[in-house]
């Protein structure tokens, strides 16, 4: 039997119940620990609270570390944070792209930065209060240099047990060197059985709430966020009409292409029928679904053709002006003529502040159905909207990661050239998994999916699994 307390294990102490417990449990368990609270953001101004919230979230994890009786540390990672996950932010959202902040904080922060402080104060490992499980696989390596030997184990990430709180997605990005130094004490747990334990071991974090918003930033109204950084410059909103998709040639390309690859019998649906994503999360082992396309005709696709289908609809709709007198007294004014296409229906303050499938803060009334945004461009500083859950805009069948960004947590597991698989996919945390094929080509990663996709926003992070593990990931590239 390993004696424990003889390993040294560093706790991400975010003062939240989570990583609470993650440190309790460890103490419980033998292991030599002791916590350090980060500080990543010091900005008051931009939070919807409008203090600093780090520094009451550091007095209840200083209280934990004492009740637990573990040693307390701090480590200001501020600069750093702004470095590698705000001004990524700034970048992406400059670009028209969707960011997930999290995803690199984990990578670049807790998983790197955190973990080389807690190098050396000592630790063998750092342990997070993230809701997933992770298992070693004796003496098969990766591929990362500290890694090397066939005689070194590696490591693959399964699911958290309690499927309406499984974390992995935000820790798709992890490598083979940072999950040897990782521990996840709460993954086999739920979240009331975390309360729980927490209340039972009278932990002052034991009611307290969940954070939210962007990752040690807090709840952020984003637009105001942004524009720290980013210029407020007004432009149009245009509605786009269903008269437009029967005149766009690629969206017809699709369609014909997509049907000529369908089983018989199967009938090609390319709107989503909503369902809010709050409640299902994980599927729990749910098997792959039988794919609608024929497998040899899929594997049969050209690297143009699949570059043509993981290709959004491009919006070009002109408005031309005319002239006309209005009232008793004739006066000449300007207006709009009629387009088929589309309308223009309100303006905003920057087509970079606004993301796929948003509905929120668009100010835009007298319609029957809820409007979204189905296409951005930032070069034009155009947002275009689509009325409707089922509006054709909103939904899209395939996506590519570009090859330099295909990351394999297992890089024993990468796809080469030419190979096809199927495997269940996600494109943002909150959403239920999806039966996919995977196609990997010299030109990246192509996800064909079984059913259209609702709001897939280039900069999002595609995700892969194979039953419960999660093997891979790579931000959309369109």
């Amino acid at each position: 039997m390993t004696d424990k307390s003889n390993i040294k294990v560093c706790v991400g102490l975010s003062g939240g119940v989570d990583s609470s417990v993650a440190a309790y449990l460890l103490k419980q368990e033998g292991y030599d620990v002791f916590a350090m609270f980060m500080q990543n953001w010091n900005d008051a101004s931009s939070t919807l609270h409008g203090d600093c919230e780090w520094e009451e979230d550091r007095f209840v994890a200083e209280m934990v570390a004492r009740k637990i009786g573990i040693p307390f540390y701090f480590v200001d990672l501020s600069k750093t944070y702004r470095q590698r996950v705000v001004d990524y932010m700034f970048d992406e959202y400059a670009k028209g792209r969707t960011p997930n902040p999290d995803v690199l904080c984990n990578r670049e922060i807790k998983f790197d930065a955190f973990l080389e402080v807690a190098l050396k104060y000592g630790a063998d490992y750092v342990a997070t209060g993230h809701y997933c499980r992770k298992e070693e696989i004796p003496g098969q390596a990766g591929n990362d240099s500290v890694m090397a030997g066939s005689d070194r184990p590696s490591f693959r990430i399964l699911e958290g047990t309690d499927p309406n709180k499984d974390q992995t997605y935000f820790l798709c990005q992890l490598s083979q060197e940072q999950l040897a130094r990782a521990l996840f004490p709460i993954g086999h747990l739920t979240k009331p059985e975390v309360r729980r334990i927490a209340k039972e071991a009278d932990l002052p974090s034991a009611e307290k709430k969940d954070s939210q918003g962007i990752c040690f930033v807090g709840k952020v109204d984003l637009p105001t966020f942004l524009k720290q950084k980013l210029a407020s410059v007004e432009g149009d909103i245009v509605e786009v009409y269903d008269a437009y998709y029967a005149s766009d040639p690629l969206y017809a390309w699709q369609q014909e292409t997509l049907s000529g690859l369908l089983k018989p019998g199967e009938k090609l649906e390319r709107t989503v029928h909503y369902a809010p994503e709050e409640k299902v999360l994980t599927s729990d082992g749910k098997p792959l679904g039988i794919s609608p396309f024929q497998e040899e005709s899929v594997a049969a696709l050209s690297e143009e053709e699949l570059s043509r289908l993981a290709q959004p609809v491009s919006y070009r709709i002109d408005f031309q002006t005319e002239t006309y007198r209005s009232g008793k007294h004739h006066i000449k004014k300007t207006r709009y003529k009629e387009n088929p296409h589309g309308r223009i229906v309100g303006r905003h303050e920057g087509a970079q502040f606004y993301t796929i499938g948003q509905r929120k803060g668009l100010g835009i009334g007298g319609h029957a159905e809820p409007v979204f945004v189905i296409a951005t461009d930032t070069e034009a500083n155009r947002i275009y909207v689509g009325e409707g859950h089922n509006h054709k805009g909103l939904s899209r069948f395939c996506l590519r990661v570009a090859p330099e960004e295909i990351h394999w947590i297992r890089p024993d597991q990468a796809m080469a050239p030419g190979e096809m698989r199927r495997y269940r996919v996600r494109i943002r945390y909150r959403q239920p998994l999806q039966s996919a094929t995977l196609l990997r080509r010299e030109s990246g990663l192509y996800i064909l999916f079984d059913e259209p996709q609702r709001g897939i926003s280039p900069g999002q992070f595609a995700v892969w699994y194979d039953g419960q593990e999660m093997l891979g990931s790579g931000p959309i590239e369109r």
